[in-house]
């Protein structure tokens, strides 16, 4: 579980480190009403990850766990190892990055690039955990969650805190789910302040399939956004927390993900991944249906995409 506190105390320890990203106002004349972009791809690494990646090495850091030659471990799809990778070099420690194999190659470029060792292999996200957990186990390497951890999810919570400063009067925050720690994050920085809708692909819906079943489960995972939304479960910290806040969840298919990643190119030039896109292809669907006067911001999470695709 994690609180307003906490990321307040996340957004202290990484002042300086994370970039404010900006916020934009769609047309005034949009047919979804009252909308605007936290443009979070914008980021360092191009994905919002980057606050908890930063939040948690710093932490265990102050702890006393951080070891100077083993350093991190994380299992990632791309954007986690990512993040994490840019926070190890930042912060002069390295960084073992374990993704599945079916990763995309500009992802994987990407880390071999920051200098992260990159372990690939296995067909999904689990598999990966399970060699990086054991990889931790045996080097005494911190292990950084890519979701389920509260300094992960309160890191990635400093875009809701931004965001209630940029947009005081916002009411409702639409923001894509896969494991769950932005949506977290999130909600807790906004309880009190405005709704939050988890947007999930209908071909991965952790958080839809566990509020249904009053506890978290395994879902089958595919389709264009599983790169970046295909944990099989939502995070225990997710779950929680999406309960605490009445967190309500959508879902949007492949097609309203395209379409979407398309019309943010086509009417904005913005350039986002599938996952992020998955956001705004609820108003743009009518997945998700503002009421009359309703402020509402769509979190623009990642950019780690091929531009040939648009």
């Amino acid at each position: 579980m994690i609180t307003r506190a906490d990321i307040d105390q996340a957004s202290s320890r990484t002042a300086g480190l994370i970039r404010r990203t900006p916020v934009l106002q769609a047309d005034p004349d949009s047919t979804e009403g009252q909308v605007w972009f936290k443009c979070e791809f914008m980021q360092h690494t191009g994905t919002f990850k980057a606050r908890g990646a930063l939040n948690r090495i710093l932490a265990s850091k102050e702890q006393g766990e951080l070891r100077a030659d083993v350093a991190i471990v994380v299992a990632s799809g791309g954007n986690a190892g990512l993040a994490n990778a840019y926070a190890a070099r930042q912060l002069g420690v390295p960084a073992t990055v374990f993704v599945p194999a079916a990763a995309p190659a500009v992802k994987v470029r990407k880390l071999k690039a920051t200098g992260a060792t990159v372990v690939q292999g296995g067909a999904e996200y689990a598999a990966a955990y399970q060699a990086a957990v054991a990889h931790s186990e045996e080097t005494g390497a911190i292990y950084c969650h890519a979701y389920d951890q509260p300094e992960i999810a309160a890191g990635a919570g400093t875009v809701g805190s931004e965001l209630l400063e940029q947009v005081p009067d916002v009411d409702t925050v639409l923001v894509a789910v896969g494991g769950g720690g932005l949506m977290a994050g999130v909600a807790a920085a906004v309880e009190g302040f405005a709704n939050v809708v988890a947007v999930e692909p209908e071909t991965a819906p952790t958080l839809h399939a566990a509020l249904a079943a009053g506890q978290p489960v395994d879902v089958a995972v595919s389709g264009v956004a599983a790169d970046s939304l295909g944990a099989r479960r939502i995070g225990d910290i997710g779950f929680s927390v999406a309960v605490r806040c009445g967190v309500e969840s959508v879902l949007v298919s492949d097609e309203q993900i395209i379409a979407a990643r398309s019309a943010l190119w086509n009417d904005y030039r913005i350039v986002v991944e599938h996952g992020a896109a998955a956001a705004y292809a609820a108003l743009a669907s009518g997945a998700y249906v503002p009421g009359k006067d309703e402020r509402v911001a769509v979190i623009l999470c990642g950019a780690n995409t091929d531009p040939a695709t648009l």
